[in-house]
């Protein structure tokens, strides 16, 4: 599950960058920019001011999404902020419109606003949720009740970043979501090699790529991103 920000490197190449990666990837992540991604680290901060630059909106995202002419799902990765100045039943419908099969709202905790969490129950899109390697079993019960989709599970603990090694706790992490939840379970936040990815897809249902993808294309362009992926791709079918 490659994730990419809306807009970025410019909002020509993050269309061609979205058709390159649906080539490759069961489900696409796309970012919408926000000017206070708390969540991101360096190299997704930097995509999503980037984008903000190139005069990425909420509606550009959409727009976006809906003239790449997709063939994958797609999970629309936001922080509530933007959301809520769009308009939640606006986006829900016009997400919907596009193609846009679940939404993760980063920053809205499982319990945080519970008619919010309804009105996107009741629309066409999933709603994803996040858990935290921290959550005891409680909180992840909370977390995953009404969960749709899949679970998001970050690997460890900070934010979004290329790490040298996964947490040595994932294993167990990833088993205590599975003891609570029927749903797949993707893990991200970290994960940026063809070794990674294998010892995450023996663990987990999927696999998600956002920082490494985020830095090759903005370093080297579409057609490298498309190698990266292609490379990780081709690891996981091997394995």
């Amino acid at each position: 599950m490659p994730f990419l920000t809306a807009g970025f490197p410019t909002i020509r190449e993050s269309k061609d960058a979205l058709q390159v990666a649906a080539e490759t990837s069961d489900i696409l992540e796309v970012g919408v920019p926000f000017s206070d991604p708390l969540a991101d680290g360096p190299t997704i901060q930097r995509s999503t001011y980037r984008a903000l630059e190139n005069g990425m909106t909420v509606a550009g995202t959409l727009e976006l999404i809906g003239s790449a002419n997709l063939n994958r799902p797609v999970v629309l990765f936001s922080y509530l902020n933007p959301v809520l100045q769009y308009g939640v039943d606006r986006l829900l419908r016009d997400a919907a419109d596009v193609g846009v099969a679940g939404l993760l709202l980063t920053d809205l905790p499982a319990g945080a606003d519970v008619a919010l969490e309804e009105i996107v129950h009741c629309s066409p899109l999933d709603l994803i949720r996040m858990v935290a390697p921290t959550s005891r079993k409680a909180r992840i019960a909370q977390a995953v009740d009404r969960a749709q989709g899949f679970v998001y599970l970050v690997a460890r603990l900070g934010v979004t970043g290329v790490s040298a090694e996964l947490a040595t706790d994932l294993g167990p992490s990833i088993e205590r979501v599975r003891v609570a939840t029927s749903l797949p379970i993707a893990v991200g936040f970290g994960i940026s090699t063809p070794t990674q990815a294998i010892a995450v897809a023996r663990l987990a249902d999927g696999v998600v790529v956002g920082s490494a993808l985020v830095e090759v294309l903005g370093r080297h362009g579409v057609a490298a991103a498309g190698r990266f992926l292609g490379g990780l791709r081709a690891a996981l079918d091997s394995a």
